[in-house]
């Protein structure tokens, strides 16, 4: 993928990473189109990045999805990149009263609307790349988040095949795999001591420019390159499990 002059769509591009990710690309002479079910979120952003184009849409839905195909088919044609970045990120246990309809939330944003945008965009005469969202839990799950960690899961075996699906039509397929960042996701204060998105930016655009289509940050440099048994390891330090004989 070509760092500039480019024209891309960013799902929950208002804040996290999706807004790193727009500050970025914007910086590097692109144009960045938005979008997020909160207006305020959209409206904030604006006011920090000026140059942004948004537009208030709920990716939950399957009838905004596809006015989002629309809308961009007919006001933005030239819309070259996707990226699937918006997701929630629950804390809750099985036991929880509400824990389904919790989880079919996080289904739905997280899993059944990158795979529905995937199957409208690639359909977008101009797309030439699409990036995915996933995850250092994709590796490893936290127990805490348990259907977080599985939807994420989910889309690098997605993302794994559908580079492979979608070579004959060129579209080029990348990974972006973070850690824990410090963000709002799950909830405020819950990722206080992660590192800062912007140190992550800086890491995975020199990995773009290398041309590289898994990228990595810390953590999840070595989960994607680690073994069974680190792995293994790894969940039970992180979920504080007593070492398994």
């Amino acid at each position: 993928m070509k760092a500039s002059g480019n024209k891309i769509l960013i799902t929950g591009g208002a804040t996290g990473i999706g807004f790193g990710l727009a500050e970025r690309f914007v910086s590097e002479g692109n144009t960045v189109i938005v979008c997020s079910r909160r207006q305020p979120a959209l409206q904030e952003a604006m006011n920090k990045l000026p140059q942004l184009i948004t537009h208030q849409f709920d990716l939950a839905s399957v009838r905004d999805r596809e006015e989002l195909f629309r809308w961009i088919t007919d006001e933005h044609p030239d819309v070259n990149v996707l990226i699937n970045n918006a997701g929630i990120q629950n804390w809750m246990n099985l036991t929880d009263d509400n824990f389904y309809e919790r989880a079919k939330e996080e289904i739905a944003i997280n899993i059944d609307a990158p795979l529905h945008l995937t199957s409208l965009f690639i359909k977008h005469k101009a797309l030439t790349t699409l990036i995915n969202i996933s995850s250092g839990l994709s590796f490893v799950p936290l127990i805490k988040t348990p259907v977080y960690s599985a939807t994420k899961a989910f889309i690098h075996s997605l993302t794994l095949s559908i580079r492979e699906l979608l070579k004959e039509k060129k579209i080029e397929v990348i990974e972006i795999i973070p850690p824990a960042l410090n963000t709002d996701l799950g909830g405020k204060g819950l990722h206080d001591f992660a590192p800062p998105v912007k140190e992550f930016i800086e890491a995975i655009f020199k990995q773009l420019n290398e041309g590289r289509r898994e990228l990595t940050f810390g953590f999840t440099e070595a989960l994607n390159n680690a073994g069974a048994d680190v792995l293994k390891s790894t969940f039970q330090k992180m979920n504080q499990l007593p070492e398994s004989k």
